[in-house]
């Protein structure tokens, strides 16, 4: 473990996340390394369905959005108190003339987010100085507070940039995100490419590429005995949004069904779509071959993994930006020793090796999704060779302890060396 040192406060959008499981990873995994975390969150998203692990966290969780709710002279008087007066005006300008914001994707207004930054800098001040370093989860909001923070305080910030909140802010809130920052991280090759191409070249140094990481003792394939008589299971899991592609992975079964194959599909997840997916199957008359659970815990979802022939997943970028890293959900089917189906999108082809441990196509392509599918679900043992390689490829580059620790080197040079962790 590690020596007792300072603390970090991790700022989230919303806490817990159950499409977020990565992020509690992260920080069960920094708890583990000894690291003494406090978690920060602008909502509680009160989802019907939660991991369990969330009950294995050490860290207190403290929500942001308390500061909306109270009284105006409460409000008041947090903003009196939040720094030294020139401080707070420098920040009070600084967020006024940052019209741009409003522009771009954000979940609340500068202004909101300026209310949190005020009491969470209330609450570090009553914390006696125990939390010596932030890091924000996500470029819009989390960040925008993480660099008010600062400035009110002067307390050391970084964060993670994913997908949308990277690509759909404006890029002068990046840049500005990115030169208060001791480090900016991110999880995929094409984020950290566009990183280098929008920040000024003196910034490039602070950027860092960390994969998300899995558990591989959690994710592993499971024992086969032989050919197995159940109809072969395509497996799918995600937010029902349209980045996700579920309505292309519709068409490319209603092909596969045309060609007479015997095969099921489930697509585990919930979101704002389940009604018109469900219409689709519908349509497509899939309803014998395709489901949809619902989201699940990802404790139940680890022997669904075991169980499935293959994995499909056919992102693509929206037509307002809107896209996926490397998601999380191909490193843990992969570290299950799944062969996967996905398009050549972002960061996917960083992880899936086109023949050697899955299958690509072009985004939107659906004749070759279902063409990729249909070749799996002939050759059992190229599944088991594409799955082997898999597992390979999760092993040697996604692994959650590795990933962690890369994470927590750059906080202790936040902290200018202030801990160090065990071997």
């Amino acid at each position: 473990m590690v020596s007792v040192g300072p603390q970090i406060g991790y700022i989230l959008r919303s806490y817990p996340r159950l499409s977020q499981t990565f992020i509690l990873h992260e920080i069960l995994a920094l708890e583990r390394l000894g690291l003494r975390l406090q978690l920060f969150a602008s909502v509680n998203p009160r989802e019907p369905v939660v991991q369990r692990q969330v009950a294995e966290v050490r860290a207190p969780v403290r929500y942001l959005d308390a500061a909306l709710r109270r009284g105006r002279a409460a409000l008041v008087a947090d903003h009196l108190r939040a720094a030294a007066p020139r401080r707070y005006l420098r920040t009070l300008r600084s967020l006024l003339q940052a019209e741009a914001i409003d522009e771009g994707y954000r979940a609340e207004s500068r202004f909101a987010c300026l209310h949190q930054a005020v009491y969470l800098a209330r609450l570090i001040l009553q914390g006696g100085g125990a939390i010596r370093h932030l890091h924000a989860h996500f470029a819009h909001d989390p960040t925008l507070i993480a660099l008010l923070v600062h400035r009110l305080t002067g307390i050391s910030y970084s964060f993670t940039a994913h997908a949308r909140d990277l690509y759909q802010i404006p890029v002068s809130a990046l840049i500005e995100r990115a030169t208060a920052a001791t480090a900016v991280i991110t999880c995929c090759g094409a984020n950290r490419d566009y990183l280098y191409e929008v920040l000024p070249p003196a910034l490039h140094e602070k950027v860092s590429l960390i994969h998300h990481g899995v558990n591989l003792q959690g994710f592993q394939p499971a024992e086969r005995n032989g050919a197995s008589e159940q109809t072969p299971l395509i497996l799918s899991v995600g937010r029902l949004v349209k980045k996700k592609g579920f309505a292309d992975l519709l068409e490319a079964c209603g092909r596969l069904k045309q060609t007479g194959r015997r095969f099921r599909c489930a697509i585990y997840g919930d979101g704002p779509l389940h009604a018109e997916l469900q219409a689709t199957i519908e349509r497509l008359g899939l309803g014998d071959a395709v489901m949809l659970p619902g989201a699940v815990p990802q404790q139940e979802l680890v022997p669904i993994f075991q169980q499935a022939d293959l994995f499909a997943l056919t992102p693509f970028v929206t037509e307002d930006g809107d896209r996926d890293g490397v998601p999380n959900v191909l490193v843990e089917a992969m570290a299950c020793g799944l062969p996967v189906v996905s398009a050549a999108v972002a960061g996917i082809p960083e992880l899936v090796q086109h023949g050697y441990n899955g299958l690509l196509a072009a985004p939107r392509d659906i004749e070759s999704f279902a063409a990729h599918m249909a070749a799996l679900l002939d050759d059992a043992q190229r599944r088991r060779q594409l799955g082997a390689a898999a597992r390979r490829t999760v092993v040697e580059h996604f692994d959650l302890q590795q990933a962690t620790r890369r994470l927590s080197a750059l906080f202790s040079q936040a902290l200018g060396g202030g801990y160090e962790v065990s071997g």
